[in-house]
């Protein structure tokens, strides 16, 4: 792949993420014109010829979800008929992830099912970032780049507080990787709210792995959806002697009663990235919002080049 043979579009999930990105590159965002029929079709057109181009196709899969993963997929057969070298896509934060097994009979692998439909679609690179789970990069047989924001929150805490009294907390054992990934990187210590229910109809015991006790606790999660699990993890926290509480989440959906209930939470700041869109009045007083835009750009740029994307990461 060529440096100079690249171009980079926006579906409209996340125009907003998509303009900061090329802008670290030094390139304007390619023409595109994305318009829906009366009875809510899409439609797409390429407005600038790309033929023999590397094309590089940002859009976020989040809420409404079944409308943008259409978009995306329409805007790929449009790139793929108008003959391009390759389409690469990079779907900050991808759906359906959450729906990755079957937890009980009859039920789909959604997760599998968009990674089939992508696929098909005629990608032939996909660069996620903090999928749910890792097995996904799997679903796909096609060159896949898992991206963390790991790094973005590392820069972040390090410029803003001090590492001395500092603890990683993981609100759950599932996301114990997730945390320790972080916690080293940043060479401070790590701490696991561990719940669970004895037998049943027994009360919910809930254990703290680690010392809290006076420390400032950065709890860490890839979600943050409604917010229950973390605005939990943070009680827990203070109750059992934390100084102060932080959260950080790359993918932050806020649905539903989210922003209120970490506004009212025992968190003093929550920070997320901007993988999902929201407009800036959406947040609460306390919801901080990083940018993911230099780690995509770095990525396009060490992929345009033929360099390591892992070495980002080390």
């Amino acid at each position: 792949m060529d440096n100079s043979s690249y171009a980079i579009f926006s579906g409209s999930s996340n125009i907003a993420l998509s303009k900061e990105v090329s802008s670290f590159l030094g390139r304007n965002l390619g023409a595109v014109n994305i318009t829906r029929f009366s009875d809510g079709e899409i439609y797409v057109r390429v407005e600038e010829s790309v033929r023999g181009k590397d094309i590089f196709l940002i859009q976020s899969t989040s809420s409404p979800v079944n409308e943008r993963l259409m978009e995306l997929l329409i805007m790929v057969d449009a790139f793929k008929r108008a003959s391009v070298s390759s389409i690469n896509v990079i779907i900050p934060y991808f759906c359906y992830a959450r729906q990755d097994r079957k937890v009980r009979g009859r039920e789909p692998i959604s997760a599998k099912l968009v990674a089939n439909l992508i696929e098909r679609a005629g990608v032939d690179r996909v660069i996620g970032i903090d999928f749910h789970t890792g097995q996904i990069q799997g679903f796909f047989d096609i060159l896949v780049d898992h991206l963390t924001a790991i790094p973005v929150f590392d820069n972040y805490l390090r410029s803003n507080f001090e590492l001395d009294n500092l603890v990683i907390v993981s609100p759950d054992i599932g996301g114990v990787g997730r945390a320790r990934l972080l916690a080293e990187r940043m060479g401070v210590p790590l701490a696991v709210v561990d719940k669970r229910r004895p037998l049943p109809n027994q009360a919910e015991a809930v254990n703290i792995i680690g010392d809290v006790v006076g420390k400032r606790c950065v709890v860490i999660d890839d979600i943050v959806d409604t917010g229950g699990t973390m605005v939990e993890a943070a009680h827990i926290l203070k109750k059992n002697g934390a100084k102060e509480v932080l959260g950080v989440a790359t993918h932050g959906i806020l649905s539903g009663p989210a922003v209120e209930r970490l506004t009212k939470s025992d968190f003093s700041h929550f920070i997320v990235t901007n993988t999902i869109y929201h407009p800036e009045e959406f947040y609460g007083p306390k919801i901080k919002i990083i940018s993911v835009a230099r780690l995509i750009a770095e990525s396009i740029k060490r992929i345009a080049l033929s360099e390591s994307v892992s070495e980002l990461f080390r």
